[in-house]
């Protein structure tokens, strides 16, 4: 098995963090690509069996709402429209059908790789309306903000985007503040905090008393992240620290962050699974109305469609940290990677897609 890349490294930190945990011990991973790498690296199998590892919404896939994937099927479906998106959106259900199956019916969507795409696709098709859908977090919106600040200066009227983005920050919150929350600490994510650094989960520590501790994406960075929560655990002195000193630093990247919030203002956002959290989306500026997919099309909903995923599917408890893949009566039955069921099956990064490709079927 190719476990660490430094194994010398990675037992003296497996040897710090059974002797440091305290009891039961529940962490959770934020994000879906440490999720990956816990379990591509075996991380599990030198972990003591007091501590669990949680998988939380860290996957924008598997948090964008159903809702929203109705939506942007609607815009799909209208007149004259190529509707593009990144590739993991395309298998996503919705309440019906995704955009996968709806272009398989004909519509018009594409899959591109940056939403600067886009841009000379609206060049190229000027009869036409060329729709980014935006999805993802702090991580991947300062280029779809560089993206609308060249289609308005380059003049492209018919380019526009359906943002759905999400942050980070506010979900940590909504998770503490629920009831149901019964998480000790976080491995915060490392991409998202090379853009917004450690500053804006500083409420964490200061309001729920949790400890975090963004960490990088090898083994023995994870294994040290755990080393780091478990001493802060163990002092009762929570703090938001960083592992991962090579690419995050405490403001993170402020020329990135700007662009962010020159195009972009906070907003209420619907997450799969979790429900409406306030100030936890992105929407256009006024000043980008014009762009504004949401703006241009009429994007109501029939009050009878579900939000909820299909009956038994346990995508949005995995989320918020209260179950497991392997407790849902789906997973590996009905629910595979081929044949999705819930987001968190779709997407590389999601829980229940990690937990079949390198867990196996028993988790």
């Amino acid at each position: 098995m190719n476990l660490l890349r430094n194994p010398k490294i990675a037992k003296r930190l497996s040897e710090d963090i059974r002797l440091s945990v305290m009891g039961r011990t529940r962490l959770m991973e934020v994000c879906g690509t440490h999720t990956v790498a816990i379990f591509k690296s075996g991380l599990r199998s030198l972990l003591p069996p007091e501590i669990t590892l949680l998988s939380g919404p860290g996957c924008p896939v598997c948090v964008t709402a159903k809702a929203d994937v109705d939506r942007a099927v609607k815009i799909a479906g209208q007149k004259d429209v190529i509707l593009t998106t990144f590739g993991d959106m395309m298998r996503v259900p919705g309440s019906g059908t995704s955009l996968g199956e709806e272009r398989a019916k004909g519509r018009d969507i594409r899959v591109v790789y940056s939403p600067s795409e886009c841009l000379g696709l609206s060049a190229e098709n000027p009869e036409k309306k060329v729709v980014f859908f935006a999805t993802g977090f702090e991580t991947t919106s300062p280029s779809v903000s560089a993206t609308l600040i060249s289609a308005m200066r380059l003049k492209l009227e018919n380019f526009m985007v359906f943002s759905v983005h999400k942050l980070v920050p506010p979900a940590l919150r909504a998770l503490l503040s629920s009831a149901e929350s019964r998480i000790d600490g976080f491995i915060l994510p490392g991409h998202v905090s090379t853009i917004i650094g450690s500053r804006p989960y500083g409420f964490l520590a200061s309001e729920f008393r949790t400890p975090s501790v963004i960490s990088g994406f090898e083994p023995v960075d994870i294994l040290e992240a755990i080393c780091m929560l478990l001493r802060q655990i163990k002092a009762g002195r929570p703090d938001v620290e960083i592992q991962y000193k090579s690419a995050v630093r405490p403001g993170g990247n402020p020329k990135a962050v700007s662009l962010l919030n020159e195009v972009f203002v906070p907003s209420a956002s619907e997450w799969r699974g979790i429900g409406v959290i306030p100030e936890s989306g992105l929407k256009l500026r006024p000043e980008f109305s014009a762009l504004d997919a949401e703006r241009h099309f009429d994007l109501s909903l029939p009050s009878s469609s579900p939000s909820d995923d299909a009956s038994g599917c346990l995508c949005g408890e995995v989320l918020r940290g209260i179950s497991i893949p392997t407790d849902c009566p789906l997973f590996g039955s009905s629910c595979t990677p081929e044949y999705p069921v819930g987001a968190c099956m779709v997407s590389a990064e999601g829980s229940c897609s990690a937990y079949y490709n390198y867990g196996g079927t028993s988790g």
